[in-house]
């Protein structure tokens, strides 16, 4: 990524629970306070999803914690968030969603330049086998790192 990139927080269960088809970059329309609270990291992607209706993408549970120097006009933390993408792209990914088994997932929240930026998946749900293999994947990977760090101890 370029250097004006800042990652503040990735989804790491979507990663886990879901199989990642397509990806998106999308804008998000905040209300002042919001933006200093998601530059503080105060966010959380417990439970969130992404509805895609009328030719607009809808972030639904995403808690932005209230500011810690705001006022009386702090923002709601639970409120629904509007996405902004092109209209295209949100006819091609409405179109996708309607299909069966697939969803909207947001993967990660970052600072590009000045702007709030929240990357979205289309994503299909992994079984039980399937994560039980990325799970031995990573524990293969976990022990060959830890056999590699012995090896140039000596």
């Amino acid at each position: 990524m370029s250097d004006n990139y800042k990652l503040i927080q990735k989804n790491k269960k979507a990663y886990f629970n879901y199989e990642i088809i397509e990806e998106l970059e999308c804008g998000m329309e905040l209300q002042g306070t919001e933006v200093k609270s998601v530059r503080e990291g105060k966010c959380s992607f417990s439970d969130s999803y992404v509805t895609a209706k009328d030719l607009q993408l809808t972030l639904i549970g995403f808690l932005i914690q209230p500011y810690s120097h705001g006022n009386i006009f702090n923002h709601q933390s639970d409120r629904k968030r509007r996405l902004l993408a092109h209209r295209q792209e949100i006819k091609k990914f409405q179109r996708k969603v309607n299909e069966k088994g697939f969803t909207l997932v947001p993967l990660e929240i970052y600072l590009k330049g000045n702007l709030v930026k929240m990357k979205i998946a289309l994503a299909r749900g992994k079984n039980v086998r399937d994560k039980k293999e990325a799970i031995k994947e990573r524990d293969a990977r976990i022990d060959a790192r830890r056999e590699i760090r012995e090896l140039n101890k000596y």
